[in-house]
């Protein structure tokens, strides 16, 4: 077997200057997916060169799909139209990628060939049948695993039938996937969410010329529609941001500029969850980057309290948590996360593994059913030790920060899958100041 890549962090220490995350995961997805069903060529420029987003561009190139790119972030996409992609002669292996799988299951259930989808290890054991139910309420043939995992075999249909369906949980990749397939059905496909997700797709559906209708919670899109390329401009991903957020408050002395950050109002809910707990984050520079809404943020130290997280801000933050954890263990008092069953499936169940990587460092956390109950150490320093990301890209990263804040080393194991969102992190944060250095462990 590969060794298995580390993080050896040691403590303190602080964070300070100008640090450039990279393009934003969601949005480079979706533009590699629109730009190939569109009419003409798509320029996308600040997209996300990690294997998530690369494994979504050799699944295309895999259905005929012309790209040349990504250089320096830049990439032109040959779009095939909306009827124009073939049909792959071997399965679109996708990664790690969840994102990629539940989207393009939805955008494969229309199209005339089969095809089938694969990922690793841990996507493999990840739930495919909130996608997989509806679409097959819409006519699609879609075969899991007996667990209703990957891989995903889609076999050709005739027709599929527009949907108005009343999504049981919030999820933004739900939502995508059957606007997706509602691109191939015989009418208006609408999908009605329970609480507002990240709205990436609906955004870039209208750029390239689709006729989206929105009314609250409840988004529809037209049977047959065609796509008409458009430049996209991917903005720096607020995810990434979000360990230099909380990085920067929870560090003695730091001062951190953010620039260019995607500031989508369905995507920030850690700037409004830290700033409720006393977090000095400027928000400057407000503009538009194609469809998506950036502004440059500015965050230096601070005390943080503890406090009950608002349920209207848990999907706004649903990737943002593991960092959001390593800050209520630093705040004062105690924090408390309810309603938020969906971090149990993600790339871990991120409850469970970070409250056993808080453990490790001194933190008292009770898991929940749907949250946690974290019991902030304040002034006091954190402990050190050897914690396990479970190979989760975002756990690996947070608990690297929280090194910031401890008073031995702390070793953060099985970090490969860093590279799927945020290539090249450990490097960006050592040059902010964290003391940071890969090893194999």
């Amino acid at each position: 077997m590969p060794p298995v890549r580390a993080y050896r962090v040691a403590p303190g220490g602080t964070l300070r200057g100008e640090v450039r995350v990279p393009g934003d995961k969601s949005i480079s997805h979706r533009a590699i997916m629109l730009g190939a069903l569109a009419d003409g060529d798509t320029v996308v420029t600040g997209f996300l060169e990690g294997a998530d987003s690369l494994a979504t561009l050799a699944a295309f190139r895999g259905m005929g799909v012309a790209i040349e790119g990504p250089e320096a972030g830049r990439m032109l996409i040959r779009g095939v139209g909306r009827d124009g992609l073939q049909a792959p002669s071997a399965p679109l292996d996708v990664g790690n990628a969840g994102t990629a799988m539940r989207l393009l299951c939805g955008l494969l259930a229309g199209q005339p060939f089969a095809s089938k989808l694969v990922g690793d290890a841990s996507l493999s054991r990840r739930p495919m049948r909130r996608v997989t139910e509806p679409l097959a309420r819409m006519g699609a043939d879609i075969e899991t695993a007996e667990a209703g995992t990957a891989p995903l075999t889609i076999r050709p249909v005739s027709q599929l039938e527009s949907i108005d369906y009343a999504m049981p949980v919030a999820s933004a990749q739900v939502k995508s996937c059957l606007l997706l397939a509602g691109l191939y059905a015989d009418g208006d496909t609408c999908v009605s969410e329970p609480a507002v997700t990240r709205d990436h797709t609906e955004r870039m559906l209208a750029t390239f010329g689709c006729r989206v209708r929105r009314q609250r919670q409840r988004v529809c899109v037209p049977g047959g529609a065609r796509l008409t390329a458009a430049p996209v401009e991917v903005p720096a991903d607020i995810s990434s941001a979000a360990f230099f957020l909380v990085g920067a408050s929870i560090a003695e002395g730091a001062d951190v500029t953010l620039p260019a950050v995607g500031i989508n109002p369905t995507r920030v809910g850690v700037l409004y969850i830290l700033k409720a707990m006393g977090a000095d984050i400027a928000v400057t520079n407000r503009r538009q980057c194609g469809a998506e809404p950036v502004a440059d943020l500015r965050v230096r130290s601070a005390r943080l309290q503890g406090i009950e997280i608002p349920a209207a801000q848990v999907p706004l933050a649903i990737d943002e948590f593991p960092a959001l954890f390593v800050a209520a263990a630093c705040a004062d008092g105690e924090t408390l996360l309810t309603g938020a069953e969906e971090l149990r499936v993600k790339e871990s169940d991120r409850i469970a593994v970070m409250a056993a990587g808080l453990a490790q460092l001194g933190v008292e956390a009770e898991v929940l059913p749907d949250g946690i109950r974290i019991q902030g150490r304040g002034a006091a320093p954190l402990g050190g030790g050897s914690v396990d990301s479970h190979g989760d890209h975002r756990i690996a990263m947070a608990f690297a920060m929280a090194a910031l804040r401890a008073s031995t080393p702390i070793v953060v194991r099985d970090c490969a899958n860093v590279d799927t969102s945020f290539p090249g992190f450990a490097a960006l944060a050592a040059g902010a100041g964290l003391g940071i250095d890969e090893a194999v462990a």
